[in-house]
């Protein structure tokens, strides 16, 4: 009897000795078993499963558990009596955080952390569950205007201030535990690091990736992977640039090249424009004047019309160039983003400019004129201009003749040309010279029917016969008068008959004394023709 006690002690003995050594405020690994009411089953190896409350666990990690997933767990409690272990994963899960924690502390390390929410101030944290926080001013190098964003990020920080459960293993009640992060600290020590290897690499001339930060009128900021580019406007493209938001979008990366660097200000000047070849470098051996050449419309001034050759290679259609005669504004020749063929005339490589014409790809006007019409010819054309000597005629090849106010009417007197005439009419004329390489044309109206003083006046109108008569104006001279709307003739005032009150508008009779067809003149009088009355 006393054998077999002594024998199953002994079994009892080597099977506690085959079980792990456990003790509370220890953190080992266990493998789940299973899911009770009242917790997570786990075997850490000892002679009795330990349990894990449920209120740990979320639904979701609940639903997933699985046997024999291994878990890290903290020793809460053994009781022998009862046969329990009380265990913790959250406590495993904090205790590991801290270890870290303060290990970094010591060391300066950076640890990464998710933001769980914002609060007045800051951001709230978690690290292995340990909350922590991050003032507003410490998110980023510049204090931040929105906090809503940085929710359920991961942010690598410094530690500010830590205070660590002052019994990390042992009893964790009403513990007053503090954790303040920087992730300012960790950006600026992360960009002197950066700025160091990057000042060891950075030349002039070589080519670099970088990422716009920020976009103005005048350039543009690039962040280079810790240090700060910029690039000005000018040297964005070797084309004219209204504005850099054209060529850059902001958080996109780009190829620059280094074109300064200056380590004691930490400034580096960039260039874009440059990864090409300056296009007038050889501008003269690419074009050369008389050259007819196609280009994009890129601007319409007043005084001008700016068409690109090629990228960076930009000319100036001149008012003066746009047309033969009289040219209209530019923006009626073209439009911007339109290609048009021009003619170069002039190309300055010191100063970068190139001078263009359209109209020297058009016929001359006068040289069309010239071929088209002979002295003689009836032409068609709109008034352009009225003054008291005649009036300027634009005919529909561009150029302008003159009607003098003489060439108007073989037979009326013509004070201006202004009671006959208005601007934009359309008068019908005979050419009666042309001089094309003076640029001058000489038109009338009344040769478009006979002269009437060579037959039809001096046949209708003798002398001695008394007509009816329109006083058409007094005068120093005498009478001016229409004579029965046919010609006009000059009542002379010795033979104005004074006893009449004439005035203007009153008819009157008249009787011929005097016609002279070459100078064009009929002499009248009212007392000869008041004496034949009687």
């Amino acid at each position: 009897m006393q054998g077999e006690v002594s024998e199953k002690q002994e079994l009892e003995s080597l099977y506690e000795s085959s079980l792990s050594h456990v003790e509370r405020g220890e953190i080992l690994k266990g493998k789940i078993m299973g899911i009770r009411n009242d917790g997570v089953i786990v075997d850490v190896g000892y002679k009795f499963e330990g349990i894990i409350p449920l209120q740990e666990f979320s639904e979701e990690e609940l639903k997933n558990i699985k046997e024999s997933d291994e878990i890290e767990v903290f020793v809460e409690k053994i009781d022998d009596t009862q046969g329990v272990i009380s265990l913790s994963r959250d406590r495993a899960k904090k205790i590991k955080g801290w270890e870290i924690l303060i290990d970094s502390y010591e060391k300066g390390i950076p640890v990464e952390v998710e933001v769980t929410g914002k609060t007045k101030g800051g951001v709230l944290t978690s690290f292995y569950g340990i909350k922590g926080f991050i003032p507003a001013s410490h998110l980023e190098l510049k204090k931040p205007k929105k906090l809503d964003e940085y929710t359920g990020k991961l942010l690598r920080v410094k530690i500010e201030k830590l205070e660590p459960p002052k019994n990390l293993y042992g009893q964790w009640r009403n513990i007053k535990t503090s954790l303040i992060l920087s992730r300012k600290s960790y950006l600026e020590e992360e960009r002197e690091r950066l700025k160091k290897e990057l000042s060891k690499k950075i030349k002039e001339g070589i080519r670099i990736k970088g990422t716009v930060k920020n976009i103005t009128n005048y350039g543009v900021f690039v962040d280079l992977g810790g240090l700060d580019g910029f690039l000005h406007i000018s040297d964005i493209s070797w084309s004219r640039v209204k504005h850099p938001s054209q060529f850059f979008g902001i958080g996109k990366e780009y190829e620059f090249v280094v074109l300064k660097v200056d380590t004691s200000n930490e400034r580096i000047t960039l260039g874009y424009k440059q990864k090409k070849p300056d296009p007038w470098e050889n501008i003269d051996k690419k074009y050369h004047p008389d050259m007819k050449v196609k280009g994009r419309v890129t601007r319409i001034e007043d005084f001008g019309i700016f068409v690109e050759l090629e990228e960076g290679v930009e000319g100036l259609v001149h008012i003066s160039e746009l047309d033969w005669l009289n040219p209209k504004h530019p923006a009626y020749y073209a439009e911007v983003g339109e290609f048009i063929n021009v003619k170069i005339l002039d190309i300055d490589k010191e100063n970068r400019k190139i001078s263009l014409t359209l109209r020297q790809l058009k016929p001359k006007p006068w040289e069309v004129v010239a071929k088209k019409y002979r002295v003689g010819d009836k032409v068609t054309g709109k008034i352009k201009t009225i003054t008291n000597f005649g009036i300027f005629v634009r005919l529909p090849e561009g150029v302008d003749g003159l009607i003098h106010i003489s060439d108007i009417s073989w037979t009326k007197r013509i004070e201006h040309p202004s009671n006959l005439f208005k601007k934009g009419q359309k008068v019908e004329a005979v050419i009666l010279s042309m001089s094309p390489e003076q640029e001058k044309l000489s038109l009338g109206i009344k040769q478009l029917t006979e002269n009437p003083w060579l037959k039809e006046i001096p046949e209708r109108f003798k002398v001695g016969n008394t007509y009816n008569a329109r006083v058409i104006k007094k005068t120093e001279h005498g009478l001016f008068v229409d004579i029965e709307g046919i010609v006009e003739g000059l009542v002379y005032n010795s033979e104005i008959d004074k006893s009449k009150n004439v005035k203007e508008g009153d008819e009157i009779r008249v009787s011929v004394i005097k016609i002279d067809p070459n100078k064009r003149k009929i002499g009248l009088s009212m007392k000869k023709a008041g004496n034949d009355e009687e």
